[in-house]
């Protein structure tokens, strides 16, 4: 039975934070942290040199970004573990972090237990995502939910006609325009476009044309 230490390599630009993961991960039992980087890309040349089985890479930091890096680290080891480490706890950078290959997502705000956790869940091929960040994401979907109920209503309260403008609009054409395919006044027009963004709270066309794709107004989008 192999009983080496798994091996580790901390990517984060912030010297003191790489000291104290440092301290941290040595202190947990079966684990040896081989080497660390502020520098993502002179990470990478150190991570092809040493090959460890597991890099926690911090996701914000200037120049080359954490995300930006995993398709690097992959590309001089691909069998590599990647934790990502963020206090950014939002939808997008969990999905593009994943998205680019990484195996999990940890809050910094976690506690040691749960760092050892999550790299160990990785390290044995399993995602692993922070239980904070879980919860946020679950957050999200509800007020994205409830907010897909609330358009949906606003939208069933349209007459044909609105619905109509509503789908020109969102396709950009102008108030002039809407009025000549509708064989209406551009007063008309413009009234139905004042009636449309109160009633849909979206006062843009950009916002119009989110809304339809969406809704599946728009055929082919």
């Amino acid at each position: 039975m192999n009983t080496a230490p798994k091996t580790v390599y901390l990517v984060d630009d912030h010297t003191m934070t790489r000291a104290g993961m440092r301290a941290l991960v040595n202190d947990l039992p079966g684990f040896t942290v081989v080497g660390d980087h502020g520098d993502a890309r002179q990470a990478i040349e150190e991570i092809d040199r040493c090959h460890p089985d597991l890099v926690l890479l911090d996701i914000t930091r200037p120049g080359l970004s954490g995300i930006d890096a995993i398709a690097g680290i992959r590309d001089v080891h691909p069998g590599v573990r990647i934790l990502m480490l963020s206090h950014h706890e939002g939808e997008t950078f969990v999905e593009q972090s994943l998205k680019a290959g990484a195996d999990g997502y940890l809050s910094k705000d976690s506690e040691s237990d749960e760092l050892a956790l999550a790299m160990s869940a990785v390290l044995r091929g399993q995602a692993y995502i922070s239980p904070r960040v879980v919860r946020g994401l679950v957050n999200l979907t509800q007020r994205d939910e409830r907010g897909a109920e609330a358009n949906a209503s606003r939208i069933s309260s349209l007459t044909p006609r609105e619905r109509e403008v509503f789908q020109l609009l969102a396709l950009g054409f102008s108030n002039k325009e809407v009025a000549r395919k509708l064989d209406t006044s551009v007063g008309t027009a413009k009234k139905h476009r004042e009636n449309l963004q109160r009633k849909l709270d979206c006062h843009s066309a950009a916002e119009l044309a989110r809304l339809a794709i969406r809704e599946g107004l728009l055929e082919g989008a």
